[in-house]
Formats: C-alpha cells, sequence, structure tokens
C-alpha cells in the first residue's frame, strides 16, 4: 500500500490469545468500505431482521443490511469476549500509528464507527468524511469537535454553491436522531444471536456518543465554547 491509499489497520493483542487483525480500506473516490465480492451474508444481516424504522432502503433491491453485512466478521471473531476485557489496540494507518491498552469495546466502537460510516447505508453516508479523517479512540469532546467541524465545513460548501442557504445546525441534529435509530436497530440484531457484549457494548459506546452530541447541539455547543 502506498501513502495515497486509505486504511486502517487494527489489531488487539491479549496475553492469552493470539491477535486478532482488521483491515479498513476505503475508495478513494467515494470513500466507501473495500469488501470482497464473495461475502456470504448470514441470516441475521436479512434487511427485513431487525430493520431500522428510519431505513429508506426495499428489501427487493437490498436483501441485506449493509452495515450489517460489513459488521459479521468482527461481530462472529468477538462473540465469545465480554466488553471489559484488556488488551492492546494498535490501529497503524499510512500517516501514523495509534496504540491503546484499552478495554476490548473501546477498539470495537472505532472500528465499528468506520465500517458503519462507509458501508452504504444512506443513513449514515453523511460521516463518510469523519471516517476518512477517523481519529481512534476519540474523546466525546473530540468527537463533538471533529462532527461539528466537519458539518460547518460541508455547509461552507453547500453555502458558496446556493449563497441563500443558511449555516444552522438543525440538519446536523436531523443526522444524528437517525443515527440513533441506526445504533438501536443493529443493537437489536446482534442482541438477537445471544452471545457475550463486547460488540453490544461498542454500539451502546457509538449511540451514546450520538446522543450525547444532539444534546449538546441543543445547547448551542456550550462545551466547546470556552475554547474560543
Amino acid at each position: 500500500m502506498s501513502e495515497s491509499d486509505i486504511f486502517f489497520d487494527y489489531s488487539f493483542e491479549w496475553s492469552d490469545r493470539p491477535a486478532a487483525r482488521f483491515t479498513m480500506t476505503l475508495n478513494p473516490h467515494d470513500l466507501t468500505l473495500v469488501q470482497p465480492d464473495d461475502i456470504a451474508p448470514a441470516p441475521w444481516t436479512r434487511l427485513s431482521k431487525e430493520q431500522c424504522a428510519c431505513c429508506p432502503l426495499a428489501e427487493t433491491d437490498h436483501p441485506h443490511c449493509p452495515v450489517a453485512v460489513n459488521l459479521q466478521d468482527l461481530v462472529t471473531a468477538f462473540k465469545d469476549r465480554v466488553s471489559f476485557d484488556d488488551c492492546i489496540v494498535r490501529c497503524v494507518t499510512p500517516q501514523r500509528t495509534y496504540l491503546k491498552n484499552t478495554a476490548v469495546m473501546d477498539g470495537l466502537a472505532s472500528i465499528f464507527g468506520i465500517v458503519m460510516a462507509t458501508s452504504g447505508c444512506p443513513i449514515m453516508d453523511f460521516l463518510k468524511p469523519m471516517a476518512r479523517f477517523h481519529l481512534p479512540f476519540a474523546s466525546i469532546e473530540e468527537t463533538t469537535m471533529r462532527s461539528t467541524s466537519m458539518f460547518l465545513l460541508r455547509q461552507y460548501f453547500s453555502h458558496r454553491d446556493d449563497p441563500t442557504r443558511c449555516f444552522n445546525f438543525e440538519p446536523l441534529e436531523n443526522h444524528y436522531s437517525r443515527v440513533q435509530e441506526v445504533n438501536e436497530g443493529l443493537l437489536a440484531r446482534i442482541n438477537s444471536l445471544g452471545h457475550n457484549d463486547a460488540d453490544k457494548n461498542a454500539l451502546v459506546t457509538l449511540h451514546s456518543l450520538s446522543q450525547f452530541l444532539s444534546i449538546e447541539i441543543d445547547y448551542s455547543l456550550e462545551a466547546l465554547a470556552d475554547l474560543f
């Protein structure tokens, strides 16, 4: 791979078993996740199973949930792991390497964030720029800053092309309201499998982040105001 490639190579290292490694590569033209053509979707990934309330896809055109299909290997790999199992999570990108001694669910939440944003889900597509400049193990404050900054940059380009458009956060609030519905739908899918909780709590972490962002936007981002 060259520096022009967009990839995130995650590894989970434990003291009691071999390391697990997952590499996410993004198409540089449309920022979609590059996956093999021969993936065999598991039954729980069918679109009609716990379909998200806000999902605009039809099963006739999309028999399987695109996010669930791209998460199924991760869910299988971590089905026997408990959320708070300690491990070393390493994320290698073309520009730098991140390393953290943390709980399994924190590393999984970072990977889930990439996969959910880049799998072709119409609700999650607005997060593709965030995935392109992915920050592993991001804190709530970092996520709030990155999310709102990315959105305002999008607003700038929209305003440049159409000066009648206004700068406000209402569209972002609406986006994150639907993201919460996607998180709930995916959690219901994974809960139906009935295994341990590392992957479930990774989704709960993402869900909590989206709820916090919605609250912060409602309060005019006061938590960030002192920085300026």
